[in-house]
């Protein structure tokens, strides 16, 4: 019995720890599909993209992990206004930004194959194996870092929505552009600074997917479906929605893997998205 409730608790706590990635992940596109009417699929190759820029700053040029940040938070950002530049300049709408976001994946993929081949590779880190215990339950140091780091974004980006002017002007301009431009809002203005913001979360997660997984570009397509899911449960504009569904999710994951049996899941995130969808459509 003990040995179970320790599985159990251990689960639960790795569950909670894979919640915060899935959080970060989904923040960006809930924000920008929430906010700026598009579904931004790009995020996910820009994270691993984020993710290879940190291998490579790490094991050939030897800058640590937390410094690669510095760099890759604010590329990213300058990546999200431009990609945005192109939706405004050829006034791509929700549907269509699906579309061409998609083939931008396709050919970030391409990217990184060609750079870094197809192969798997590991960003080995003298703290990757670091844990704290707590009684029976290990934590990974890392885990628990990116999970920190979520909350602290998350918590941040609710505050700058509802407490701050510009937050305000995002949330006015989504709700209805022409009514916020006439009372003075730069909608165009304040549209480039969340898209740029959207894009350099997604370079934040890619740090962390770096340290804490292994990577190839095939996995880009592995992480859409489940971040899509915790996305819209979280509620389409909502980064402490998605933190929540985040750890929602990766709790389920993680005690299917561990009671009932790995492959089933893949299916957890769907099952929890169809059940909500079907009492509660969001979309």
């Amino acid at each position: 019995m003990l040995m179970t409730l320790a599985l159990f608790l251990q689960s639960a706590v790795g569950g909670v720890l894979l919640g915060g990635i899935y959080g970060l992940l989904a923040m960006g596109l809930s924000l920008s599909w929430g906010l700026l009417k598009l579904v931004n699929l790009s995020h996910f190759a820009l994270a691993f993209l984020g993710a290879y820029l940190t291998y490579q700053f790490g094991t050939v040029y030897g800058v640590p992990a937390y410094l690669s940040v510095l760099v890759i938070a604010p590329l990213f950002f300058a990546l999200g206004v431009a990609l945005h530049s192109v939706f405004v300049r050829f006034q791509v709408k929700e549907f269509a930004s699906l579309l061409v976001t998609f083939g931008v994946t396709i050919l970030i993929e391409s990217l990184i194959q060609w750079i870094w081949s197809a192969d798997f590779l590991r960003y080995e880190t003298p703290y990757a194996q670091t844990t704290i215990r707590l009684g029976p339950i290990f934590v990974s140091v890392l885990d628990l870092s990116a999970f920190v780091c979520a909350g602290v974004l998350a918590g941040a980006a609710w505050y700058a929505l509802n407490k701050t002017m510009l937050g305000k002007a995002l949330r006015a301009a989504a709700h209805d552009a022409p009514v916020a431009s006439a009372f003075g809002i730069n909608s165009a203005r304040v549209s480039y600074i969340l898209a740029g913001l959207c894009s350099a979360t997604a370079g934040i997660a890619g740090v962390f997917i770096a340290l804490i997984g292994t990577l190839a570009p095939s996995q880009i397509e592995a992480w859409i479906g489940v971040v899509f899911a915790v996305a819209i449960i979280g509620g389409l504009g909502s980064p402490i929605g998605a933190l929540g569904a985040g750890m929602l999710i990766g709790v389920a994951e993680s005690l299917t893997m561990s009671v009932v049996n790995p492959a089933w899941a893949p299916l957890v995130a769907f099952s929890v998205l169809i059940v909500i969808l079907l009492r509660k459509p969001v979309i």
